[in-house]
């Protein structure tokens, strides 16, 4: 009987040590081809040949008349960038728009002519490094420099005061969005859709995987977002299928006043409501006055 219960643990302490030979390793090998192909898996550009919608033309007045601008900008390493600007004639007021992860900006070109009319506003999108029209590669860095040129583009170009920006991220964009805000500044902040932090994001579809140790994308807004004293605004969705509501809810938490959550319905790809739209254009009379002081820190 002794030697059978011996027979039986060597025979399990066998099958242990061979699967862990061939898990280990493999393991491993799955953290380092996610080190290596970090950034293929964050950003996923098309570039101009390979997926570009032209301009929308809208009718005013039942006349089709162009009012997206292609504009021309230079990051801080001297990358060129794209962008287009759709101006509004009747307001200063202006949307610095930084879209998500996938695609151009020129698949964003309906969504910029909406927030245009629904807003009564200017809006400026650029795309990343890498994106669309634009040289170079993307990277978190990159994405930052490219957010302080359209900045610095509005300010000094077209003579925009800074307290009529009112800055606008996208799910990745919304990172874009919040590291600009906490450093520059605007009118108010408007995130959409967004997350915490991209280790969150990470951690949240591989929860096997060390992810927040080992990412090098960060995109920390929610230990930015505090940082900001301008006026808040976050929308997020309970359908979202990509990043939870509830990191949505962790920013606004985070954030100072005066702020605003909106829940929005539909998943993460889904179009704005006009309800959206009422209550950010509320948000903004009421609570994002043009001109209105900086809040006293806390």
């Amino acid at each position: 009987m002794a030697n059978a219960t011996s027979s039986w643990r060597s025979f399990i302490r066998n099958i242990l040590v061979g699967f862990l030979k061939i898990a280990v390793p493999a393991y491993l090998g799955v953290l380092l081809l996610l080190m290596l192909f970090e950034n293929w898996l964050v950003y996923h550009p098309a570039k101009a040949d390979q997926d570009w919608q032209p301009a929308p033309i809208p009718l005013i007045n039942g006349v089709p008349t162009p009012i997206i601008e292609d504009v021309e900008l230079t990051s801080a390493d001297g990358t060129r960038l794209h962008g287009w600007w759709a101006p509004d004639p009747g307001t200063g007021d202006v949307a610095l728009y930084f879209h998500g992860n996938a695609g151009n900006l020129s698949h964003r070109g309906p969504s910029q002519l909406k927030m245009r009319e629904l807003l009564k506003i200017g809006v400026l999108q650029v795309d990343y490094p890498g994106y669309g029209k634009s040289d170079g590669s993307p990277s978190e860095a990159g994405c930052y420099a490219a957010a302080d040129a359209a900045y610095d583009w509005l300010v000094h170009q077209k003579k925009i005061d800074p307290k009529r920006i009112i800055i606008y991220g996208v799910s990745l964009g919304g990172g874009v969005a919040v590291n600009l805000a906490s450093r520059r500044d605007h009118r108010a902040l408007v995130l959409v859709k967004t997350f915490t932090s991209m280790p969150d994001v990470g951690q949240n579809m591989h929860p096997w995987l060390p992810v927040r140790w080992l990412m090098r994308n960060r995109f920390d807004s929610v230990g930015k977002i505090g940082q900001i004293r301008r006026p808040v605004f976050v929308a997020g969705s309970i359908h979202d299928q990509l990043i939870p509501y509830e990191q949505g809810q962790r920013l606004f938490e985070a954030a100072n006043e005066p702020k605003e959550f909106f829940t929005l319905e539909g998943g993460h790809n889904d179009g704005l409501s006009p309800r959206f739209f009422e209550s950010l254009r509320l948000f903004l009379r009421e609570r994002a006055p043009v001109g209105e002081p900086v809040p006293a820190s806390r």
